[in-house]
């Protein structure tokens, strides 16, 4: 069965709706307010990480029939503690706390008279985000109609008036990029994208997408793969038509203000002057719909995936719990998960980009068994040496080594090791296969 072009486009825009969420509103602003006259190659950076790399994380989970058998040509074991690893930084430890400490501080403090009692006002707020978020990911084959007919629609006209306004408004001058814009800013922009942390959840979204699928009548395999990869390639692109033109409105708030402190800061300032105070409430609006649109989508996802691990405890308890968890670290500030977001995230990053990449070459590279457990130990080693170092932690001889890598000043120092780890796979496999069997060498030609 396929999909008349008006669901096709609902199931796009709802896997868009889950993506979109804190850090995609905060991070390319600020790009293009430090990027400034290096927007271009910084913005295709940028894309490449935000964008196309999540896209091809929910099209190669798809394909590869679910995350879990994608992670298990690895190792059982590896696939285990990495997918949990994964959810709880999408989840209730970074991502899902994020999403309710950017939008209250975009949606609250602002119309504020006095600072007193921020942390009763955040407690309430978190409280009322969390209860509503927690009744719309309870029907997870709903989503289509709660975020993709409802609320992203409104969140992307707030997004256009904003940018329109840019566009009629802006003199025509861009502002000189800051220092880490200006000898790699395509490097830069692609790090840059980490932040959003999309290529993890686009790992895990492809379940809900076909549930949502199959809530359309769409019910043959092939079909929910067809399917979940034309919604992939729809929510791309509605990926960066938004960002081009939050970027835009970054750039242009540089060459008014310059450089800004964040990417809330960069927003606050060019709506304030573009709309006065209704440009407040307009930017709370965006921010609200934003995150509580990201907050359903990965409770959903993270409930769907603990229930089956631990199926005793049901879904509604699991999203529950996520749900309250995520509101009490959202109470510690968002500052406090920002700083804690980056050492994590630059550890488990580069293995969800081996892993879609070893899934898209899987036709090439398939017959060579040892090329995923051999170019993951070398891609997760180097990671981790890499974030212990960036903590003042090193380990003798292997930090020195790593630090003298390519490309490791500019934050690909696990990119040799994962090359070097994928060779030696293949030549593991290759040496395997040509090894006699037990008892050939004496049998008669």
């Amino acid at each position: 069965m396929k999909l008349h072009l008006k669901n096709k486009i609902l199931i796009g825009i709802t896997l868009f709706s889950m993506f979109f969420g804190a850090g995609n509103l905060i991070f390319p602003p600020f790009l293009g307010n430090m990027a400034g006259r290096s927007i271009v190659p910084a913005f295709l950076g940028f894309a490449l990480s935000a964008v196309c790399l999540p896209v091809l994380g929910v099209i190669a989970v798809t394909k590869s029939d679910g995350l879990e058998a994608l992670a298990s040509k690895v190792h059982p074991l590896f696939s285990k503690v990495y997918i949990l690893l994964l959810y709880l930084a999408i989840g209730p430890c970074l991502a899902i706390p994020r999403t309710a400490s950017t939008s209250f501080s975009m949606a609250v403090p602002p119309f504020l008279s006095g600072g007193n009692m921020i942390w009763l006002i955040r407690s309430i707020y978190t409280i009322l985000f969390f209860s509503a978020a927690f009744a719309v990911a309870l029907h997870p084959e709903k989503l289509t109609e709660y975020l993709g007919k409802k609320l992203t629609p409104v969140l992307l006209i707030l997004i256009v008036i904003v940018f329109a306004a840019t566009v009629f408004s802006w003199d025509g001058s861009v502002a000189v990029p800051a220092a880490d814009y200006i000898k790699q800013p395509a490097v830069k922009g692609f790090l840059d994208g980490y932040q959003t942390m999309d290529t993890l959840a686009g790992l895990n979204f492809g379940m809900i997408v076909v549930m949502n699928l199959r809530e359309k009548g769409v019910k043959k395999e092939e079909d929910l793969v067809r399917e979940t990869v034309s919604a992939g390639w729809i929510a791309g692109g509605i990926l960066f038509s938004v960002y081009a033109m939050l970027t835009f409105i970054g750039v242009n708030a540089g060459s008014w203000f310059g450089a800004a402190a964040n990417g809330t800061e960069t927003l606050t300032e060019m709506v304030s002057a573009l709309f006065g105070q209704a440009g407040t409430v307009l930017l709370a609006l965006i921010f609200v719909i934003a995150c509580f649109n990201t907050c359903v989508g990965l409770l959903s996802c993270c409930g769907k995936y603990f229930q089956g691990v631990f199926p005793r405890i049901s879904y509604r308890k699991w999203v529950f719990i996520f749900a309250f968890v995520s509101m009490l670290i959202a109470n510690a500030g968002l500052d406090t998960i920002l700083k804690l977001s980056v050492p994590v995230l630059n550890a488990i990053y580069p293995l969800a980009i081996l892993l879609i990449f070893l899934s898209c070459m899987q036709r090439l590279l398939g017959r060579y068994r040892a090329v995923y457990p051999s170019a993951v130990l070398l891609c997760g080693g180097a990671s981790v040496i890499t974030v212990m170092d960036m903590q003042g932690l090193q380990i003798p001889l292997l930090t020195r080594l790593i630090r003298n890598l390519p490309a490791y000043d500019a934050g690909f120092g696990w990119l040799v090791p994962t090359v070097a780890g994928i060779g030696l796979g293949i030549l593991l496999s290759t040496v395997h296969r040509k090894r006699p069997k037990n008892g050939d060498q004496y049998r008669k030609v």
